[in-house]
This record gives structure tokens, sequence and C-alpha cells, in this order.
């Protein structure tokens, strides 16, 4: 539940109303080359204020580009732009901040070093006899702001000790400081835990309720279907379709994304056997931090655990650890009855078990080199001959995983970091692949990438599950729990709080949720709910 308005922050958000009925932004027949390369092929985008619309499209479908030419940091080949009626004629960010225009990237722009206060007040401080920072009344402001948010963190905080969602809704106060009349967030939850996010969300409606024009960018669909109220589609740096939330669905937005129909986020049941021994046995297992703590399931041949839970709840400490990146500090780890002792990484990999790490940039890609080389890091030992590579072998591998796994590359020299983040993705997947393993930990397999790869991803989960493979996966999105598990368990606080069984997921597309809702939705109300509960229910 929101904190009641501050007077300060009231008076912040109530400097936006629009008398005149006049567009917050209207940008018309934008176009923009780099070169020879057609970025924007004449794009149209209308922003009424007071509304928040949702500006989708796949990766390099030119959201970002257009972003940035209404932010000001790139100016359009062709084209023009308004903003609250006033058409901007200089494209620089200095004349967009002047407009009202701010925007939250998802790479935050916060200074580490300096306090919450003096982020929100950068280059604004409020001053008394004109020259010295008024500290106590840039932090009282300070606290009325972060007040809105429910962020109870002191004012006097460094950043650089906020959590990521901390530091998100820091960056969101600050624009709310600044009198932002367009508000532009990109990926904005990803790193906000549910409630985080619900925060967020009754944040957003109260500036829109006061003139405030948001444009939201996300990957997940479901919740632009929950926030929005008005969504435009991009293809191909060109218009497809625009209008109000409620004249779309979740299949719609997405085929009008894709060009296709996608089918990947609807759970499709297959045939697990059960009544044999688990492949994966894991009894009362803890790590050295206390997380996980006397954790125990199992995992079958051929079957797709899905693990959910806030964030904090040790879901990716439990990754670590059946990886071998940690020591467990108790407990047991069988694989087809054998007991398994992980010293390393590679003991893991030795025996069957691989993991795609959250951060595929920090752990499971190495960017600078090329897809060839990263898709047969963990088969060099199997792909030398005397005291050489046996180049023809590491070919052939490498043309049949970038066929296996769709991977859109050029070549297989290409370097990795000009790769979109679901290809990118497909690599870490393919890589660990190519090595056979028993059982595939995917932990937060599709972060960041655009709804296509998504369903691809999904797809090519369900078909390592269904060719016997065990497969556990780790997740902060419930739509892809829901599109992948056959059970999911419920994480809280280190410890295993909840399994639920697929027959009373598909009971909550009957009972959670508002009946006008689709199934799919009134499904992730239902997890969400029994995410929040069990967490709740854990000390």
């Amino acid at each position: 539940m929101s904190l009641p308005i501050s007077k300060a922050a009231d008076k912040i958000m109530n400097t936006h109303v629009n008398a005149d009925n006049v567009a917050a932004v209207r940008m018309s027949d934008v176009k923009k080359s780099f070169g020879g390369v057609h970025a924007l092929r004449g794009v149209s985008l209308t922003i009424q204020p007071g509304t928040i619309h949702a500006l989708v499209g796949e990766n390099g479908a030119g959201k970002s580009t257009l972003l940035k030419i209404l932010q000001g940091v790139l100016s359009p080949t062709e084209g023009t732009i308004e903003v609250f009626g006033e058409r901007m004629t200089e494209n620089s960010p200095e004349n967009s901040r002047r407009l009202g225009i701010e925007m939250i990237f998802q790479d935050l722009s916060l200074i580490p070093s300096l306090s919450v206060a003096q982020n929100i007040f950068l280059n604004r401080e409020p001053r008394r006899m004109s020259l010295l920072v008024d500290e106590r009344r840039e932090i009282a402001q300070a606290a009325d702001i972060i007040g809105q948010l429910n962020l109870r963190v002191d004012p006097r905080t460094p950043v650089s000790e906020l959590s990521p969602g901390q530091a998100q809704l820091t960056e969101i106060a600050k624009a709310i400081h600044q009198k932002a009349r367009v508000l532009i967030l990109d990926e904005p939850t990803s790193s906000l835990s549910a409630q985080e996010a619900d925060t967020l969300f009754g944040m957003l409606r109260k500036l829109t309720a006061a003139g405030t024009a948001v444009v939201y960018v996300s990957h997940r669909m479901t919740e632009i279907m929950t926030i929005a109220d008005e969504i435009t589609i991009l293809r191909d740096g060109q218009n497809v379709t625009s209008g109000k939330t409620s004249d779309f669905t979740l299949d719609s937005i997405v085929q009008n994304m894709v060009g296709k129909r996608v089918t990947g986020f609807q759970y499709q049941a297959r045939p697990i056997d059960r009544s044999g021994a688990p492949a994966l046995k894991v009894r009362d297992l803890s790590g050295p931090s206390g997380k996980p703590e006397h954790v125990s399931f199992e995992v079958h041949k051929g079957e797709i655990v899905g693990i959910a839970g806030l964030m904090g709840a040790g879901r990716s400490e439990l990754a670590r650890l059946l990886f071998g990146v940690d020591r467990r500090k108790s407990g047991s780890v069988e694989l087809d009855g054998k007991p398994l002792e992980f010293r390393s990484p590679a003991d893991a990999i030795k025996a069957g078990i691989v993991l795609v790490p959250e951060s595929r940039h920090d752990e499971g890609l190495i960017v600078e080199h090329s897809v060839g080389h990263n898709l047969g890091l963990p088969q060099v030992d199997q792909m030398v001959r005397g005291p050489f590579i046996d180049r023809r072998r590491e070919s052939s591998l490498n043309a049949e995983l970038i066929s296996r796994l769709r991977i859109k590359t050029p070549n297989a020299e290409n370097k990795v970091r000009n790769l979109s983040g679901g290809n990118q993705q497909k690599i870490v997947i393919a890589k660990w692949l190519a090595t056979d393993p028993s059982v595939v930990i995917l932990d937060e397999p599709t972060a960041g990438v655009d709804i296509g790869s998504k369903a691809e991803i999904v797809e090519l989960i369900r078909s390592v599950a269904s060719s016997g493979k065990s497969v556990i996966v780790i997740s902060s999105e419930p739509a892809e729990l829901l599109a992948t598990s056959d059970r999911i368990l419920v994480m809280s606080n280190g410890k295993l709080a909840r399994e639920i069984e697929r027959d009373e997921i598909e009971g909550w597309a009957e009972n959670a949720g508002d009946e006008t809702q689709s199934p799919l939705i009134r499904r992730e109300l239902g997890l969400q709910v029994a995410i929040q509960k069990a967490s709740q229910n854990v000390h």
C-alpha cells in the first residue's frame, strides 16, 4: 500500500495538468539513417497527456533510436516533433530537458559515491544565501519525494549501498523532482521485485493523474497489458499499429511485433514418466551463506521444474551450489542414483550438470571473441589434435549449433558483441547443450531479450526436456515459468516454501483476477499471489 502523498511531492506532481488538451508528444514521419542503413522509415507516434503509452517491438525495431531522438541525443534525418504543442527545433538533451522530457535508462545515471538526496537534487540543489547548498532542506525534500515511492531508505545513504531496486526507484524520484512532463522508462522493472514493481505502477498512475505522459518500454508483455493505456508497435523501423491496450490481446501484440503467429507462451503438456527413480535428487542442501537452507527436491528425466521467489530468495545461490561454483555446507546431490561431490564447475560438467548463468555478459560469454570461439569453449579438450585445435571439427560443430538453435549471425567469426541479446543467450545455451548434459539449469534464461527470442528460447527449453534431459528454470518472470514448468517450487529466504503442481496452475485461469482478463494473465496473477503468500509464511 502506498504512503500518503507528501505536500512537497504533491505540489510537484500537480504542475503538469494540461488545460489545452494538446498531445504531450507528436512525432510525425520521423526518419533516421546511419550511412546507408535506415533505422527509422517514417515513424509517427502520438502520446496523450495523463496516459501510459507502451512502445513495443523486437530488438532492432527502432524503439531506442526513436526515443533517443525524442530525448535529443540523436537528430532525425527527416520528420517533425512537437512537445505539448511546441515544435522541437533544436535536438539536444538540454532542449529536451527544457521541454520537460526525462528518460530513465536501463543502465542508471546515478553517481554511486553521492547520497540519495544529492543524486535527486544534482545540479538543482536548494541553496541558502544563493551560494551554499541547504543540506537540511535538500534531505527533507528528498525524504518527501522518496516517501511517494515507498523507498524506505535514509536520504543520506550513498547510492552505492542501495539494492538494484532501490537505485531504480531513486532514479525515478530524481525525474519527479525535475518535474518531467514526459517520462520515458526503459525496462523499469528489470531490477525490481514484484512488490517494488507494484509500488512503481502505483506511482506512475499518480503521475499520469496529474497530467504527466509516460512512455513505457518493456519486453514483459503481460506487464504492458496490465499498466499501459495505449500501445504502439514497431517492426523494422516502421509503424505496425497503434491503439488502446483494451483493443489488443497478448497474442495479437506478439504477432504484430514478430510478423507471424507465436505460440511459445502457451504451456504445452508433455508425457513425463515419474514412476521410476528421479534423475536428480537433492536432499537437505545448504550453502555457505545460509542460502539455500535445507532444501530438498527431485527432478525426473524429461521434466521441467521452475523455481520462483522474490529477490533474495536464494534461487541463484541454489544454482551455484548445484553447478559447483560454491561449496555446499551440508546435504547431498545424486544424479541417476550416484552421489556427487563437486570441488568446481569442472566436476559438475564432467558429471553432466551445466548452468546457463543469470548474467550472460559477466559469466556466460567472452563478448570480444567470436561466436565460434564461444561455442567451442566447453569442447576445447575434445577438439584438440596433437598440439593444435582441429579446425575442421570445430567448424562442423559451430555450423551444427548455429543451425540447430537458429543463431542469427553472418558467420562463426563474427564477434559476439555484435549480436542481439537473444542470439547471445542462444550461444550460452548452445555451448552447454554441445556437452550432452543430463541436467540443464537455466537462471533467468530470457532476461533482456525481445519477445521473438523469448518464444524461441522457451521452445528450445521444451525440446531439451523432450529429449530426456532434466531441466531447472529459475525465473522472475511468471509468464516464462508458466509457459515452461511442469511443476513450480517457490523459494523464500533460502528455504523451499511451496510446491505448485500444474493442475493448480490451470485452476488459476478460472479463479484468479478479473474474468475479463485472458487466462494467461489470470494464471500470472495466481502465481504472483502464491509467491507472495508463500514468502510471507517463511521466516
